[in-house]
């Protein structure tokens, strides 16, 4: 029996977990996504060739056995729990914060040594104002990957839906470099993830605008999102760029090419104090996400008199 969670269960399921993972953050032992990484290592392990269709086999390998779970009848709370292990809200802004503290201390290595945790970029040579734009950069774009994407697809799908979604995510993070190794067989990974995070980066943008400065945002998302090589992370950086009066981007190097990211945002260059700012605009957002959500909820309630 396909599973039909009714609009309650959707919003509570959402509040509990978003407080499960506010108060408990990521598991320290035994989390989902650390047997989700060996199963990832196998499939590459077995499928790997520099060809396109040997990375859609792998992709289809890790995603079509979680359908199954819609012909099982998961209670709603579970699916919350589910739901927790998915999301990494407290996990992202820790990362983030001890990067700033690292900054408020004065201690560059230190800093160069925790933002390397978080973002793909070489970080040994960084300069602070480096730092700094790599830490913003990563928690903005992963508030969308780790937080508004997967309640998205929970909202529309449950938790079957948060998991492929979690699963799409963690193989672009692993797979879609456009390098000799992965150019061909990290292509569907790459463009699955796009798909899927096309309509939730949209709603981060507008969640980021609404916090601050909704103008700027906006128009920061519009035109310098689509001058990005990320159609989704573009924006959603933009965005939160623009709205904490802010700019971001410029000069990063990664193993084997160095480049220019365009400029983010409309303002000055911002400090180690803007990481924590940026942090707020992803916990906020969660928040006015259940919000809205409850609000519908008990307007359609009020409105049509029928069980919800």
């Amino acid at each position: 029996m396909l599973i039909s969670l009714m609009f309650w269960q959707v919003c509570a399921a959402l509040v509990i977990a978003l407080t499960l993972d506010k108060l408990l953050g990521e598991p320290k032992r035994f989390h989902p996504l650390i047997g989700l990484g060996n199963v990832i290592s196998f499939i590459e392990k077995k499928y790997y060739a520099k060809r396109r269709i040997n990375g859609v086999v792998a992709v289809v390998l890790l995603s079509l056995p979680v359908t199954l779970l819609y012909w099982v009848n998961i209670p709603w709370w579970l699916q919350a729990v589910v739901l927790y292990f998915v999301i990494g809200g407290r996990s992202l802004g820790e990362h983030g914060r001890a990067v700033a503290d690292a900054l408020r201390q004065n201690d560059l290595s230190l800093a160069r040594e925790r933002v390397g945790y978080i973002v793909s970029r070489r970080t040994e040579n960084l300069d602070e104002s480096q730092v700094i734009n790599a830490t913003i950069e990563s928690m903005l774009e992963n508030g969308n990957d780790a937080v508004f994407g997967a309640l998205f697809w929970f909202i529309v799908g449950g938790a079957p839906a948060a998991i492929i979604y979690r699963i799409a995510n963690t193989l672009d993070a692993r797979w879609g470099y456009k390098n000799d190794k992965y150019f061909l067989f990290g292509w569907f990974a790459a463009n699955w993830d796009d798909w899927l995070n096309y309509i939730p980066a949209r709603l981060c943008v507008l969640t980021y605008a609404i916090q601050g400065n909704v103008a700027d945002a906006l128009t920061c998302a519009r035109v310098q999102g689509a001058q990005c090589a990320s159609p989704n992370g573009g924006p959603v950086m933009a965005s939160g760029a623009g709205s904490l009066g802010i700019t971001i981007g410029g000069a990063a190097e990664y193993d084997g090419y160095k480049c220019d990211k365009p400029l983010l945002g409309k303002g000055p260059k911002p400090d180690w104090n803007s990481i924590n700012n940026a942090i707020q605009l992803v916990d906020r957002g969660a928040i006015l996400w259940a919000v809205c959500l409850g609000i519908v909820y008990f307007s359609l309630l009020l409105s049509q008199g029928i069980s919800l």
